[in-house]
């Protein structure tokens, strides 16, 4: 089904395939099977549905980096990509036809009409266990309230859709304003913390109570709003049983993906249903002991490499520098840096290690930034350090407050090297309103030999800071006007 015409027709989501609950919401149930008049009968319909909601996110998640990573600082396209829109945005020359941001635009409306599609039919059945229900509507708001702020910082204002609208209203559907969309998202995660079991009730990869609030708090940050983002993000630390991990680079491990500083994550099993990010991230030739190839569509910024301090434990974890050909495993090594933070031995373009959308450290950082936003220096110090010293393994490298640098820009520094390839840095640099200075240049490849990079020159503009509408959209719509500049 072409989505992008059901963004504009109205059309529910009640045909569009829903996921069955297999270990981790896991395998699509034909499109043809669904109706409005077969589904939504019992509990166990809506439970399919439910999981179809999260389908959309594993399926976008894997190619997230190529809107939230490529344009910031930390990765770069390599020459030998074939992924159709990608050095556009590597370079900072999007416009209305990109692919990737119709593919985003497209896949994430598909959640967000799923989610609907749940609140809609959510009274039909009559067969619901205790507090069933309430766990299902709590899911479907958190990932509608999750989808909508994917959009708004993606596009700005969208259209902002929660009923079932006729064919002509749909067509006439106009974007809602920023904070009419930030509202609905507020909305949707207060009730849905309200509603949601705890984390440990419920499988890993499906919506708690603390992955709303931990949202909800994050929220608040990209509002600016410090009074209620201090309440809600103490609320995650204090009373919620999330903690950093002792080892870094356990978090990106197979055997310890599942542990206390996961508050949401998106699940995936290698060959099965896994994610392609992994092989996206591993060099042509593959790497020993993981891959014997790989896809090699991107490459790590020097911008992000030179950062890095010796005694920072992250960085083996996150990039490595050197590589071995799986061909000639007893070569001396090159230097040729690569993504490392997701390289576990994996199937060619289904690897099975999850990725991560909320993880703790996250809201630590979060939290250091509110307080600093409320003159509140020295805790915020405090909450910067807990990072610090998980990365060093020790106090010694704890920043003393008497740095030259502002705390705002420790505090980015430190969200750019703990959430490296997570999604967050483009998002980081808009919100914080650096990416018109940090991006007007970005080192890229290393030349090891002459110890010189390759600086590349860019030109980031105000309007840049949200992506064009996409221009399908546009011609489907009498209501749907362009975001400036584009």
């Amino acid at each position: 089904m072409n989505i992008s015409r059901h963004i504009k027709t109205g059309l529910m989501l009640m045909a569009l395939g829903f996921t069955s609950c297999e270990d981790k919401l896991l395998n699509l149930t034909p499109d043809s099977v669904l109706t409005p008049t077969n589904f939504y009968k019992n509990a166990a319909d809506i439970n399919q549905a439910v999981l179809g909601i999260y389908n959309s996110l594993q399926t976008r998640r894997q190619t997230d980096y190529l809107l939230m990573e490529v344009p910031a600082d930390n990765l770069y396209m390599s020459a030998n990509t074939t992924i159709a829109g990608s050095n556009d945005v590597d370079f900072l020359t999007v416009n209305a036809d990109n692919a990737l941001t119709a593919a985003f635009w497209n896949t994430t409306y598909n959640g967000v009409f799923r989610a609907n599609a749940v609140l809609l039919n959510i009274d039909t059945p009559t067969n619901y266990t205790a507090g069933q229900k309430d766990q299902y509507i709590g899911e479907a708001k958190f990932m509608r309230a999750l989808y909508y702020f994917d959009l708004v910082r993606v596009f700005g204002a969208v259209p902002k859709v929660v009923d079932k609208i006729s064919i002509p209203e749909a067509a006439a559907l106009p974007k809602a304003t920023e904070e009419e969309i930030y509202s609905l998202i507020i909305e949707d995660l207060t009730d849905a913390a309200a509603k949601l079991p705890a984390r440990k009730s419920t499988a890993t990869g499906r919506a708690s109570k603390g992955a709303a609030m931990a949202l909800l708090g994050k929220v608040y940050v990209y509002r600016q709003d410090w009074a209620n983002a201090k309440t809600q993000l103490e609320k995650v630390i204090n009373e919620l049983d999330y903690k950093l991990v002792a080892d870094f680079a356990s978090l990106w491990k197979l055997e310890t993906e599942d542990n206390d500083e996961v508050i949401f994550t998106v699940k995936y099993v290698d060959g099965t249903n896994g994610q392609s990010l992994s092989t996206s991230y591993t060099p042509n030739g593959g790497l020993v002991g993981i891959a014997d190839r790989g896809a090699e569509t991107s490459l790590p910024s020097w911008s992000l490499l030179k950062k890095y301090e010796e005694a920072d434990k992250r960085k083996a974890a996150t990039v490595k520098e050197w590589w071995t050909s799986p061909a000639q495993p007893n070569a001396e090594p090159i230097y040729y840096p690569y993504v490392s933070k997701y390289a576990v031995k994996h199937s060619y373009g289904a690897s099975g290690i999850d990725i991560p959308v909320l993880r703790y450290a996250d809201i630590v950082l979060l939290y250091a930034e509110t307080l600093f936003k409320q003159g509140d220096k020295a805790n915020a110090l405090v909450q910067l350090n807990k990072i610090r010293e998980r990365a060093f393994g020790n106090a010694a490298h704890n920043y003393k407050g008497t740095e030259t640098a502002d705390l705002m820009d420790l505090i980015l520094n430190e969200r750019q090297l703990e959430l490296a390839y997570e999604h967050e840095r483009w998002f980081d640099l808009v919100r914080s309103g650096k990416y018109l200075t940090v991006m007007k240049q970005e080192e890229r490849l290393y030349n090891y030999a002459a110890k010189t990079p390759v600086v590349v020159e860019l030109a980031p503009k105000d309007f840049m800071k949200v992506y064009p509408i996409p221009q399908a959209q546009i011609d489907l719509s009498s209501g749907l006007k362009q975001n400036n500049g584009y």
